[in-house]
């Protein structure tokens, strides 16, 4: 199968790894430059207050836009003042407006990634990149009477689009980012004994366990705080983290959750952590699954 070959492929191509060590760092430069701000901006851009990633529907738009623009392409008949052209050209600017606002999002969510996915989002920004710049350059010739021309680079740019739009899927079902990696995870639906209150010490992370789930602990003023313990951004283990305030920060990303509701404070996680209820009896912290 073609994803099967495409894997070890992808692990064998070095310059992909160089790319992202210098483009990182300069994305990385670039939000710690907006100082007070960066935290409010990289919220915004990775969907934090969406509840989910904002760069997949973003997506959407320049895809849609120059289907429609090769579609017209393909359909029209008459000169390049006809209503059929016009409309292809407008379609193509659309998308163009589209791609860089998906760009700018992408590349957001990106700067938070490791190993073979960020190797993944590297060669699927240069296939976006390279197709954006060929619609571009399809609107110049379509304005400079060059209208063949443009057409025909908008072909090429639709199936480079398409390309990356597969290396897009891959990067969810395959690297699974963008996913939530708190939910559908085992929990107890009454009350069950995780932790001996004995090894719970206040103002520290805890992990415990309930069957296969890792599930954090922390005890802040006499009271018992838990919640799953993966990061639902890419899986850290929240209980290696840092307990600030009434919050639990993510070792890994930086992501910063709530510990009383679970809710994402600071990205790059844009889901909300799964909270469960915890209380001690007899001795032993008990948790059940929240709203139980």
């Amino acid at each position: 199968m073609f994803s099967r070959a495409l894997t070890p492929w992808l692990d064998r191509q070095q310059w992909l790894d160089t790319a992202a060590d210098t483009l990182q760092p300069a994305l990385r430069s670039a939000f710690e430059a907006l100082g007070p701000a960066r935290r409010t901006v990289k919220n915004l851009l990775h969907g934090t207050w969406m509840g989910h990633p904002i760069h997949p529907a973003l997506t959407d738009i320049p895809l849609g836009a120059w289907t429609m623009t090769v579609l017209l392409d393909a359909a029209g008949n008459g000169g390049p003042r006809s209503g059929m052209a016009r409309a292809a050209d407008l379609s193509l600017v659309v998308g163009l407006a589209g791609a860089g606002a998906a760009a700018v999002t992408g590349l957001t969510d990106w700067s938070e990634t490791d190993g073979r996915a960020r190797r993944v989002g590297v060669l699927h920004a240069a296939l976006n990149s390279t197709a954006t710049l060929c619609f571009a350059s399809s609107l110049a010739c379509r304005r400079g009477g060059r209208r063949g021309a443009g057409q025909g680079l908008a072909l090429v740019g639709y199936a480079i689009a398409v390309g990356a739009a597969y290396l897009g899927g891959r990067l969810v079902f395959h690297e699974q980012v963008g996913v939530n990696h708190s939910e559908g995870r085992a929990v107890p639906s009454e009350f069950t004994r995780v932790l001996a209150e004995a090894d719970l010490t206040e103002g520290q992370l805890t992990r415990a366990r309930y069957e296969d789930t890792p599930i954090l602990l922390a005890k802040r003023a006499g009271r018992v705080h838990a919640l799953i313990e993966t990061c639902a951004h890419l899986g850290g283990p929240l209980a290696d983290g840092k307990l600030e305030g009434d919050t639990v920060v993510c070792p890994w990303h930086g992501s910063r959750f709530d510990l009383e509701t679970g809710d994402v404070i600071d990205g790059p996680s844009a889901f909300p952590q799964t909270c469960l209820e915890a209380r001690v009896r007899d001795g032993h912290v008990e948790v059940r699954a929240g709203g139980a």
